[in-house]
Order: C-alpha cells, then structure tokens, then sequence
C-alpha cells in the first residue's frame, strides 16, 4: 500500500483534495479565522483596557472575560487538531453566533460590526469544506 493511499484512509481526504490551489486557500482561509479567534480569546484572558470597554459596551461585565475567553481558545484548538476540527467548527459556529446576538442587541453597524462574527465563520466552515472530503459530502447531501 503506498503513503499517499494509507494517507487517504486514515484522514478521508482523496489527494486531489490536497491539491496546491485548494490546500493554500484552506490554509489562508483558516489561518485569519483562527488568528482572529486567537487575538480575541487571548485578549478575554489578559485584559487590555480596550478590550474590557468593548466588552463592558455589549453589556457582560469584566468577569465573564475568563470565560469568554477559555471557551474562544478551546473551540480553536480543537479547530486546529485534524481529528477534532470539525466539531471545533461547530463551537466556534456557536461562540460566533453570541458576538452576533451580542452586537444586534446594541444595535451594532450591520456590515461592520454585526456580521463580522459571520465572515470569521464562513471562513472557518470554507476552509474545513475546502481541505475535508468528508466534510464536503456531508455538505453536499444534505441539500
């Protein structure tokens, strides 16, 4: 049996999946979704002044920061282990779906600010369609 075939079974990814053009994209795509995720989880957890106004300004208060933030990291971490990243794309989904209620109830700008957590999760959900055949078909058949 050669690598690239013992490969395919083990990770369900055909080669043409792993192809140049859309192992790069899914790579850029999921790397500015997890930098971002990163760059928020991280700064929950240290505190900088305007990260707490920003939060203070969606209505949670100062300590709910922790939480917020351990939740943001773990759902990315396990969006950044191969064997874990599908059901880290669902968290994630569940995380951004928060910052979405969370600027509505502000009434945040809609293109700026409301849907921001929504372009972060299509970037999360492309990148794993574009590197994941199973993904795809799961996708796919459903509709």
């Amino acid at each position: 049996m050669t690598i690239e075939r013992e490969m395919k079974m083990k990770t369900g990814v055909r080669a043409s999946a792993r192809s140049g053009g859309r192992v790069w994209t899914a790579r850029i795509m999921g790397g500015i979704a997890v930098l971002f995720m990163l760059f928020d989880g991280i700064g929950k957890l240290v505190g900088p002044a305007p990260v707490i106004e920003g939060t203070l300004e969606l209505g949670y208060s100062e300590s709910h920061m922790a939480v917020m933030g351990v939740l943001a990291l773990l759902a990315t971490l396990l969006y950044l282990v191969p064997r874990t990243s599908f059901w880290g794309a669902v968290l994630l989904t569940g995380y951004l779906g928060g910052a979405v209620a969370a600027q509505v109830r502000i009434d945040a700008p809609l293109f700026s600010n409301t849907l921001f957590p929504v372009y972060v999760a299509v970037l999360v959900w492309g990148a794993l369609w574009l590197r994941d055949e199973r993904v795809r078909r799961l996708l796919t058949s459903a509709g």
